[in-house]
């Protein structure tokens, strides 16, 4: 190995200009914004809010539609900026939407079940929304964990939902091809919600931190190339801003959610109880966009589609989307082909 000296200096002197850029573009930046796309607050029960987004005109869909993010995570990676903000681009395309903001769950909060996110929180927000726009049905968007409950959700009460559209949603957790369901299965989380009660987010982040180990270094090591470039490090700053907002989650939600879908598996195995009540999936008959993506190495293609063969809709169509779990929410092809097809879906089932 040789020791070029010349070229060392280089490389010092060629990271020391960038550092020293990057010092005067952040000197510029004011603090980032994420989820900026107008709303106003309709609807709020305990800590769980619902938002109305803003429409200059009327909409194109008369039906409206409500999206529930995963509770694990904040909903504004959906709103992330103005040109890659999935809400916006819905609105732009002639929807009428609203979005559900479950809160940052306390300690006072470690008691709520699944089924008060479920039978309650979520089907009171689904009955404002119908009796405000005075219509029977409405349209029903979910993204991840929220698209497991709302599968469930609307297994047991189809006669609320026009439809139902999911993005990378979990269903089937019998197949541990990756690490995260693999650890699930040895998890006491009994021991966990009894201890800790209200489980922090910052616990759970660092479980989906160990799935890509080196991802916390090499993203910085990126964002190097680009430190003098204001708007990539502003979009930096926006995602790292949403990636560190962490809520809690409600204890005894959190138990029945690994004991018995994570470990027990028994939503796809007709064997799941919510309120005293087996959830059959066969009851789920509205039609349904199964949303994926190709490249998602959090919740895996077979766990996601496994519901397919399992529902009772006749109307019922997979949407595979080349990318990553988070690219769909803020990748460049989310807002050129996803939206598109999923509003011109629900536009021609709103009549």
């Amino acid at each position: 190995m040789t020791f070029n000296p010349t070229q060392v200096f280089d490389e010092l002197s060629s990271t020391t200009e960038k550092l020293f850029k990057g010092y005067e573009t952040l000197q510029k930046m004011e603090d980032v914004a994420v989820a900026t796309t107008p709303k106003e607050l309709v609807f709020q029960k305990d800590k769980v809010k619902i938002y109305h987004y803003l429409r200059e005109t009327p909409p194109t869909c008369k039906i409206p539609v409500l999206v529930s993010f995963a509770m694990l995570n904040r909903h504004d990676v959906l709103d992330l900026q103005p040109d890659k903000s999935l809400m916006k681009k819905f609105v732009d395309l002639g929807l009428d939407v609203y979005i559900m903001d479950w809160g940052y769950p306390t300690q006072a909060d470690k008691y709520l079940t699944m089924e008060d996110y479920i039978d309650g929180y979520m089907n009171d927000a689904i009955d404002f929304i119908r009796k405000k726009h005075k219509v029977p049905k409405i349209h029903k968007m979910a993204i991840c964990q929220a698209g497991t409950y709302s599968m469930i959700y609307a297994s047991r009460y189809p006669q609320k939902l026009k439809t139902l559209t999911t993005y990378v949603a979990p269903f089937d957790f019998g197949a541990r091809e990756n690490m995260l369901y693999k650890w699930a299965e040895y998890l006491d989380v009994d021991t966990m919600v009894d201890t800790v009660g209200t489980i922090p987010g910052e616990m759970i982040d660092s479980a989906f931190s160990m799935l890509k180990p080196s991802m916390n270094i090499s993203k910085y090591l990126g964002i190097m190339d680009s430190i003098d470039d204001e708007d990539k490090v502003s979009n930096f700053l926006r995602m790292e801003k949403w990636k560190s907002d962490l809520p809690a989650i409600a204890g005894e939600m959190y138990r029945k959610y690994i004991k018995d879908l994570f470990k027990g598996n028994k939503l796809i195995n007709d064997e799941f109880y919510l309120g005293g009540e087996l959830v059959d999936l066969k009851k789920m008959t509205v039609p349904y966009l199964n949303v994926y993506a190709t490249g998602d190495t959090i919740i895996p293609n077979k766990s996601t589609l496994a519901v397919m063969d399992k529902i009772g809709s006749k109307d019922k169509t997979e949407y595979a989307f080349p990318g990553g779990h988070i690219g769909v929410f803020v990748g460049g092809k989310s807002q050129k082909e996803l939206a598109p097809t999923v509003t011109k879906w629900i536009i021609e089932r709103s009549k």
